[in-house]
């Protein structure tokens, strides 16, 4: 019922991306226009690789893998499309050491490898995959084919539009694209923070685990099973926190760069993608702590005492 549900969301908000477009504007330029070609290309050759290799290998792991590398070649492509003003150029930098990061963050976990088809597959989708809602195999299928390859695609290339429509922009860097910049900046740290805490606890909770001790006989808090460490006791997934602000922050940079749709609001259409992204994020949140929540029995009272997203009170055990 949860993955209809945010399958009907998912719908309504991309069916609204064209009609923001068309009646709120602004609209795009010839050159724009053909910037956005080139990126359709190789979104479209992505989720065309995605779906055909992840079929072949049975790891449907393969966007993951490209989640952190295809923003990083569209934002350059739309700064060399742009004539590589400053504007576009910070946007391209600021994305190429975002995509590093999570590339790197990916990468020690047993991603990639020499075979480019294999290496480690989210867990996640193996889990979801042996639902009964998606037996026989037919029916995931068409869940990878339109969900995990053609829609996380086009979501990828949604939160870099920002520097799609910052490029007709003569407007001079101002204070908001600095303060663009120090929020990104200030959130991939934050990520960071979040993700070095959280790879600790697990490969620390798993080293003793491999060594012959039972969950319950490690010592606290590596015996509850999850992350209270750090960030990780004031928000349930801070990691997520920073990566949907970061892409707040990229949007913010098309603020700055006059591209408004009302004169008193800050906003035009191209802040889909980081909002597509919060609601792709509470889905992904909610389905892993279900995995969780079945996995360790005090999860339950972590979620009582702690926020989702936003760091609130301390978890108290």
């Amino acid at each position: 019922m949860k993955t209809v549900l945010l399958a009907i969301i998912i719908g309504l908000t991309v069916a609204a991306c064209p009609v923001l477009y068309f009646t709120l504007g602004p609209q795009l330029n010839d050159l724009q226009l053909e910037t956005a070609l080139i990126l359709i290309i190789i979104c479209g050759a992505s989720a065309l690789y995605c779906f055909v290799v992840g079929e072949l290998a049975h790891n449907n792991s393969q966007m993951d893998k490209l989640w952190s590398i295809l923003p990083i070649a569209y934002t350059w492509v739309i700064a060399a499309k742009g004539g590589m003003s400053p504007r576009l150029v910070i946007m391209a930098v600021l994305a190429t050491l975002w995509g590093i990061r999570l590339t790197f963050n990916f990468a020690r976990k047993g991603a990639y490898k020499l075979k480019f088809w294999s290496g480690e597959e989210d867990y996640r989708w193996q889990v979801l995959r042996e639902k009964k809602e998606f037996q026989p195999h037919w029916k995931w299928m068409i869940f990878n084919f339109f969900f995990i390859c053609v829609y996380q695609n086009f979501l990828v290339l949604l939160i870099t539009v920002p520097a799609l429509v910052s490029m007709g922009s003569t407007a001079p860097l101002g204070w908001v694209d600095f303060m663009a910049m120090g929020l990104f900046m200030f959130f991939l740290l934050f990520e960071t923070v979040a993700d070095e805490q959280q790879f600790s606890f697990q490969s620390t909770k798993w080293k003793m685990i491999k060594e012959g001790k039972k969950l319950e006989e490690l010592p606290a808090p590596f015996n509850l099973g999850f992350n209270t460490f750090g960030l990780w006791k004031h928000s349930r997934h801070p990691n997520y926190l920073g990566e949907q602000m970061i892409w707040v922050s990229f949007f913010i940079f098309s603020i700055g760069a006059g591209v408004m749709t009302f004169d008193v609001v800050p906003f035009n259409w191209s802040a889909a993608g980081a909002l597509l992204l919060i609601v792709l994020f509470i889905g992904s949140s909610t389905f892993g702590e279900d995995i969780t929540g079945s996995k360790y029995p005090q999860y339950a009272e972590y979620k009582k005492q702690v926020s989702r997203f936003i760091p609130w009170k301390g978890y108290r055990g």
